[in-house]
């Protein structure tokens, strides 16, 4: 091999590596359409002229055979009614002879429409219609005329033979015209038989060039994807099987060995990730050690902090106890011995006892919040704002307070005990910071919550006519032990709100002040619930926002704000 043949072969080689898969299909679909449009013009070529000679022989040259049929025998009548006439002198021989000349007319301009370009059609038809008007001139014509009114007359037989010989003649031209359109109907048919074998032909063509076309398509998906992609996915599997120090060959066109080089490049990173990986499992485990020891410390800060709730409800309150009960001993004791002073101390050591109790007891309540009475059931909220009414009934009843609420409340998931104790706060608040010239008026609603997610929540609003909470304060209110007021002028430890703020997140909602409200405090919480109970409670929540029964309620205060 030359050096010039080695050097178009190199380049013959690199060119083909630089097509992509997508290149070769792309030549292999021109080559395709290309053989489809040559395809598609000679088919319509072939098309176009089978038709044409189908048009011409069924149109042209079989109605021209019969029309010259036709004209023939226009003829053929004329010869017999002049025969006639002259034998007989009837006048209706005469008719056939006048019809004929007729026929003979509209037959010759009809093969003269059907077949004006061929010379042969019209050079017998200019023949014949000269002879035959050559024989009615010098013949049909004379003998016609000699013919009287009263019958046959006799004429010269010489010329009556003439007349036959002259019509004969007629008669080898008529030969001589079907002769000529039979010949012109076998080569028109022939045309036809010759192009719907080529049509045929060209087809069979097309379709061997169709197959071929696939047959390379396949070869060449073999060659440029389907072997390429199998080395590929080979040395794929051998480096999933964990032999990550496999190199991946790239083969096959320019895109195929792009994928196979950042494969390559793929494996760099998993064979450097996985040293990472390694360092930080190794990182991890001696976290996991770390994480154990402290979760070993959280455990037993929570059983310490169990201790601790169980000496805050029982050994802390127990002093307090005596200390409270002794100084009222010494109080009425020595009450004769104690002066003013005297007895303002002790009533300050009571008081401070008393506030302490109910600090630690406050305290343990907030802190057992979802985490003694951590049970979930379907909760009826009528039923739990009924238990809290009941609580509540002295206070309510000492305050005239009357409690608007919604005729129906549907029921949500829930820890019941909670949820009475939300109600409870929330109304006692109502009923503790009322205004001092009007009875309080608390309303409750409940709605579907304009924003909620998949299993649905209820926005829940209790709104009174009391003092109010300025809106500089909505957030603190909700802050354990924020208070907004003295205790002299409202008693309480300022954890009621606070309390109600975890119940309502345990429950996965959220509470808030509307500080839009001017008339009084309106405290807003929503509630989730179960998508089914949504749809239960649907026709109980349009009953419940658009009309609430008031009712007068007596109870005994249970809660502190």
């Amino acid at each position: 091999m030359t050096t010039r043949a080695r050097r178009a072969r190199r380049w013959v080689y690199s060119a083909m590596a630089r097509v992509t898969v997508q290149g070769w299909f792309f030549v292999v679909l021109a080559i395709m359409v290309l053989l489809v449009a040559v395809g598609t013009v000679v088919g319509a070529q072939l098309l176009g002229r089978t038709a044409s000679a189908s048009d011409q022989l069924i149109d042209q040259i079989q109605p021209a055979r019969s029309e010259a049929y036709r004209f023939q025998k226009a003829l053929l009548d004329q010869e017999t009614g002049a025969r006639g006439y002259v034998l007989t002198a009837d006048p209706e021989f005469s008719r056939p002879y006048t019809e004929g000349m007729e026929t003979e007319q509209d037959a010759a301009a009809a093969l003269r429409r059907l077949l004006p370009d061929d010379p042969t059609v019209t050079s017998d038809l200019d023949r014949i219609q000269d002879a035959a008007e050559t024989w009615r001139r010098d013949y049909a014509e004379p003998m016609m005329a000699t013919v009287g009114a009263g019958g046959a007359q006799a004429f010269d037989p010489a010329v009556s033979r003439q007349a036959k010989v002259a019509f004969d003649e007629l008669r080898t031209m008529f030969d001589e015209q079907n002769a000529n359109l039979l010949a012109t109907r076998n080569t028109s048919k022939q045309n036809l038989d010759d192009a719907r074998d080529l049509q045929t032909w060209v087809f069979v063509t097309l379709i061997c060039a169709f197959f071929v076309a696939g047959a390379l398509m396949t070869l060449l998906v073999r060659m440029l994807v389907t072997r390429p992609l199998a080395i590929l996915q080979s040395s794929s599997r051998t480096i999933a099987d964990g032999d990550f120090s496999h190199t991946i060959s790239q083969n096959g066109p320019s895109d195929i060995r792009a994928v196979a080089n950042d494969v390559e490049l793929m494996r760099h990173r998993i064979v450097e990730a996985l040293d990472a990986s390694l360092a930080q499992e190794r990182l991890l485990q001696a976290q996991s050690a770390e994480l154990d020891a402290q979760a070993a410390d959280l455990r037993r800060s929570n059983a310490e902090l169990e201790q601790f709730a169980y000496v805050a409800s029982h050994d802390l309150q127990e002093p307090l106890r005596k200390v409270a009960s002794f100084c009222q001993l010494l109080e009425k004791r020595y009450a004769d011995s104690l002066d003013e002073r005297g007895k303002q101390y002790i009533d300050f050591a009571v008081d401070g006892a008393k506030r302490m109790q109910v600090l630690i007891t406050d305290l343990l309540t907030f802190s057992r919040v979802g985490r003694l009475n951590d049970q979930t059931e379907q909760v009826a909220l009528d039923s739990a704002l009924d238990e809290a009414v009941a609580n509540l009934a002295t206070a309510l009843e000492e305050a005239h307070a009357r409690v608007e609420r919604p005729a129906v409340l549907p029921t949500i998931d829930g820890d019941p005990t909670l949820l009475t104790m939300l109600w409870q706060n929330l109304l006692a608040n109502a009923v503790k910071f009322r205004a001092p010239d009007r009875a309080p008026v608390i309303t409750i609603t409940c709605v579907p919550a304009p924003e909620h997610d998949d299993s649905g929540s209820l926005l829940v609003t209790v709104t009174d006519n009391g003092i109010g909470i300025p809106p500089e304060f909505a957030e603190k209110v909700f802050v354990i032990f924020q208070r907004l007021h003295s205790r002299e002028a409202y008693a309480g430890t300022g954890i009621g709100l606070s309390l109600c703020k975890k119940i309502v997140d345990h429950h996965g909602g959220r509470i808030w002040v509307d500080t839009e409200h001017v008339d009084g405090a309106r405290i807003c919480f929503t509630l989730p619930r179960r998508a089914s109970s949504a749809r239960a409670h649907a026709e109980a929540l349009a009953s419940a926002t658009a009309s609430a029964t008031p009712t007068a309620l007596t109870g005994s205060e249970g809660s502190h704000p």
